[in-house]
Formats: C-alpha cells, structure tokens, sequence
C-alpha cells in the first residue's frame, strides 16, 4: 500500500505524468473524433477542361456538378491551366473531355474521359474518381437504352441493368474514414499514453532513487513484486476510467459503430489494460531519461497503427513485421476490438487475441521484475562503491 499511496501521490504532482494520463486520453479522443466526424467529404472542388463544347460533354459535366461530393469549381482552357490550379490547391482534381468525345460516341465506340486527381488526400480522389465513374455509368445505360428500341419500360430497365444489385456497407454503414478508422485509433491511443505517463513517472522515481531504500537486503526479490504490484494497481485504477472513457463513451458521443455490449469489452480491456501496464513499466527502464520515452512512443505510434491491420491489410504486412507487432499489445487489443464493437463478433470470435493478451500480461510482469530489481541492485551497488570511496577519503585526511 505504501508503494500505491507514493505513486498516486507522485502521478498528481508531476505535471507531465498528468496531462499523458488524464488531459491527453480525455482531449485526444475528442479531437481526433471532432475532426473526423463527417465521415465522408463532399463538395471538392474540381476544374474542368472541356475540349468537346458538346451537348454530352455539358450533360457529363451538370451531372458531376449536380453530385453531392463534386463541385465544379473552374472551367479551364487546357491542362496546363488545370494543373496549375491543382498545384495552388485551388481545386483537388481535373477532368478532361477530349474533343472527340460526342463523335466517339455516335459511332458506337468508346468515349474516354480523363480524371487527374490530387493524390496527398484519399477521401478527395476517392470522391472525385467515384463521382466521375458513377455518371459515365447512368450515362452508358442512358444511351444503351435510347438505341435498344424497346417496347416497355420493364425491357428498357433490364437492358440497362441486366444484373441488379444493392450495395450494402460491411461493418462500416457510413461509409466514412471515421467509423472506419477511428476505434482502432482509441486503443492505440490508451497504450500509448500509459507507456508515455509510466516512462516519465519511472524516470521522476529514478531520478529521486524512491524505491530502492524500500528493499531489505534478506528479501530482495519479493519487495521488487511490490513495487511493480504497487505501481501497476496506482496506474490500472486510473486507466480504469480512463479505458471506459475510450472504448465506451466516445464511440457514443461520435455515434461509431459499438455493437458490444459491457461483458466482452470487459473480458477484453482487463488483460489488455495490464499488458500495457507492464509493457509500458518495462520501457521505462529501457529508457534513460524520461524525455527519451516521448520520443520514441510519438515515432512509432504511426507504424503501430498499420502493423495492427485495421488501416492497412493484414494479409499485406510482410512476415517480418507482422513478428515484430507481436511484441506491441495494441496489435492484439486493436484486432479484438474492432471484431467486438464494430464487426459484432462474440467473445469466442477473439479468444486468441484475449489469451495472447493475458501472455503479454505475464511475460512483461517477469520482465519488469527482473529489470526493476536490477535497476535496485545496480543503484544499491553504485552507492556502496561511493559509501566505501568516501570512507577512504575520510581516513585518508585523518591520517594527515
């Protein structure tokens, strides 16, 4: 208890322990969450370069226009002036109508239109390109149907779309980057912020050499279980609320996808907040300086997140990488839940990624032992050396 009471004491004192605990995972999710909450983009402004001055040229472009996620924003007279207007991001995208366009067309070949898009931002090309190929396609069955010479409308809607099709969303009803993206942002955010708060709390202790006057020379070992216990109650009753506030109340403010009910989510976020407990208890002794934790969190933050395979395919992540996330319990915790709070799936869906995350719970409280009781052996040895040199010393005057 007296290692618990020091580090809540210490946890609300050290101002940097206190904003990556509390104001971090309470403003972050929020912001990202705010940011993101339109799903999808509408209204990018596009320029187009209209070679054809044709009556089916002027029905491609109002049909663009017309769209909710395009807008026409310039008429330019060639390309070069199109891509001037990409390049001071006055517009994201062109598109091209060559001048023998309509003429293609009445001689029953293929029209071409061209669409240049602006790479740096996906939500844009996928807006622009995707609005582009669902207007050539009415327009396709529009005319396919002027020159069927059917007798119904039945015989006309048929050979327009032979094939019918609903297009339904899996998992994602929105359709937008953020039900897409963020719930696996939420978990990573909670690992990271623990490492990042534990790394500078851990660096504070061994500054101030806290806690190795706490350990009895006859029972080493068993008094390093207690500090690590001491310390990793102190951080999982803050992470205790700070986990509900990510996985449970934010999906619901941004109205994510949450098909999980308390019980799965709570079978998942125990050995999952404790894995990083312990993870983040063993990086910070890794670490020198408390400073140098921040750094290394805020580098990797970005390829943890496509290691976990929610922004990025996991079938495409070479084999080498895919090992290397499995040291990280976000990989495990970000997989399980997305399957439970947006895929619906059942705590049997998950159980591996569960019991690789109980794992990672033991093997990193072994390693925490081991590394915190020789950080203790090595300061106890430090300062004997420095006790026995400054005795020397002492004698060393007297005998002058």
């Amino acid at each position: 208890m007296y290692i618990w009471r020091q580090e809540m004491v210490q946890l609300f004192k050290d101002e940097g322990v206190l904003i990556f605990f509390i104001i971090v995972p309470l403003i972050y999710p929020l912001l990202y969450s705010w940011i993101y909450n339109n799903e999808t983009v509408h209204e990018v402004p596009v320029a187009v370069v209209d070679d054809s001055h044709t009556s089916l040229s002027r029905q491609f472009i109002r049909m663009c226009d017309a769209s909710p996620d395009v807008r026409v924003a310039y008429y330019a007279q060639d390309l070069d002036e199109a891509k001037s207007l990409v390049s001071r991001q006055l517009v994201r995208g062109i598109y091209y109508v060559p001048s023998e366009f309509e003429t293609k067309v009445n001689r029953m070949e293929q029209g071409t239109i061209s669409v240049y898009c602006d790479m740096s931002l996906m939500l844009t090309y996928k807006a622009i390109f995707q609005t582009a190929q669902l207007v050539s396609m009415q327009m396709g069955a529009e005319i396919q149907t002027k020159l069927g010479q059917h007798y119904t409308k039945r015989d006309e809607v048929i050979a327009a779309r032979p094939l019918a099709y609903d297009e339904v969303p899996i998992f994602n009803p929105a359709g937008g980057y953020g039900s897409f993206i963020l719930p696996g942002v939420l978990m990573l955010i909670l690992q990271q912020t623990l490492v990042l708060g534990i790394g500078m709390a851990a660096g504070t202790a061994r500054e101030r050499n806290r806690y190795h006057q706490l350990i009895p020379i006859s029972r080493p070992y068993q008094n390093v279980f207690r500090i690590v216990l001491g310390k990793a109650l102190c951080y999982f009753m803050v992470y205790a609320l700070m986990g509900a506030w990510l996985v449970i109340v934010v999906p619901r403010l941004f109205h994510f996808p949450q098909l999980a009910t308390w019980e799965p989510l709570l079978w998942l976020m125990l050995p999952y907040t404790l894995a990083c407990i312990f993870f983040g208890m063993v990086v910070s002794c890794i670490v020198k300086y408390r400073e140098n934790v921040m750094l290394l969190m805020v580098f990797v933050s970005v390829p943890l997140l496509f290691m976990t395979g929610v922004s990025w395919p996991q079938s495409n992540i070479p084999g080498f990488w895919q090992g290397v996330s499995w040291v990280f319990p976000s990989t495990f915790g970000v997989r399980a839940y997305v399957r439970l709070n947006s895929m619906g799936a059942v705590l049997g869906d998950v159980q591996l990624e569960i019991m690789l995350l109980w794992l990672h719970t033991f093997l990193y409280f072994w390693l925490a032992c081991v590394v915190y009781g020789y950080q203790i052996y090595m300061t106890r040895y430090d300062a004997f050396w420095r006790y026995r040199e400054m005795k020397e010393r002492r004698k060393a005057r007297l005998k002058k």
